[in-house]
């Protein structure tokens, strides 16, 4: 039987229906747009990565070649901007250092604007990424090479090898003048790094053949005049060991210092061994510098007394995070 009371209720029944489907929907909506912002949000953080990733390398590259973290960071804000993230359109970009200036790290901040989560109360959040590069001038070695090669066979600036000093279908022959340093880009001299006194072959014998490995760390004040050395001041220029590296070297590469013409350390690079003729006294090979893969060359950091130009021949310029 239907009256009044009837009729009432369904009213009111439908009224709740209608309550509970708006209450239904809306969230229906906030979760259908937790998972449409949250996959932009996503493709964004991938973008942003990349952004973060190429402004670390470049600001790195910048510092490595300026020795200066203001300009780095401005480098850094503005390749962030070429990629979508500008600082004046609201993203941050901090540029910090950690592990004595070696690791340089780069965080990108920028706003995600969204659309259906916004129902929620989310007008947007935040998306942040970070970048790290391994970045510096190698100033050690664990396994440092007995020869010297003088700073004419780098680019100036830029300590690039030029390139009949690089190539690897042409190795250069270099010769030994038996003196105390090299006395140009075709001559190369010897060291033991000031560990052996009054240098004979045999102690550089040792570090050829691996036996004892001489490990030292350099500065732009080092004047390899004032290290002991195989050269005129003794006994001649060992012809000897010319054999000794084409036994255990020939194929390897190994790091040397690059001097200038008055003997002050400039830098390391990495040389690659060809061939040694004992008769002749000739050195044959090429560098592979820049090279940022060595097992054996060590940055400690490089925060303002490096060599200039920022480098010769080997650094390190490395993404690692």
């Amino acid at each position: 039987m239907n009256g009044p009371l009837s009729s009432t209720r369904r009213r009111r029944d439908d009224g709740q229906i209608i309550v509970i489907f708006a209450l239904a929907l809306i969230a229906i909506v906030g979760m259908v747009g937790l998972v449409l912002d949250g996959g932009s949000t996503f493709a964004q953080r991938r973008s942003q990565q990349s952004a973060a990733d190429l402004a670390a390398m470049g600001a790195a590259n910048q510092y490595l070649i300026t020795n200066d973290k203001a300009t780095a960071t401005t480098k850094a804000e503005q390749i962030a901007a070429q990629n979508g993230f500008d600082v004046a359109a609201g993203a941050t970009v901090a540029v910090s250092w950690q592990d004595n200036d070696t690791d340089l790290i780069v965080d990108l901040t920028a706003s995600h604007r969204n659309s259906f989560a916004a129902v929620m109360g989310f007008a947007s959040w935040p998306v942040s990424v970070t970048a790290t590069v391994d970045v510096g001038i190698p100033d050690g070695t664990n396994a440092g090479g007995p020869f010297i090669f003088n700073q004419a066979i780098f680019s100036d600036p830029g300590g690039i090898p030029l390139p009949q000093y690089s190539d690897p279908n042409h190795p250069f022959v270099f010769g030994d003048g038996n003196g105390p340093i090299p006395n140009g880009p075709s001559d190369m001299a010897w060291t033991c790094y000031g560990t052996c006194g009054n240098l004979d072959s045999n102690t550089v014998r040792s570090m050829v053949d691996g036996t004892s490995p001489v490990s030292t760390s350099l500065d732009p004040t080092d004047d390899f005049n004032d290290l002991p050395y195989i050269g005129q001041y003794n006994s001649g220029n060992h012809a000897t060991l010319f054999g000794e590296i084409q036994d255990y070297l020939a194929g390897e590469n190994v790091d040397v210092p690059i001097v200038d013409d008055n003997g002050i350390f400039q830098g390391w690079a990495t040389f690659h061994v060809t061939a040694a003729n004992q008769g002749a006294k000739q050195l044959v090979g090429y560098f592979v510098s820049p090279y940022n893969q060595s097992d054996t060359l060590e940055v400690h950091g490089c925060t303002g007394s490096c060599p200039k130009p920022r480098y010769f021949g080997s650094y390190t310029l490395r993404l690692i995070n």
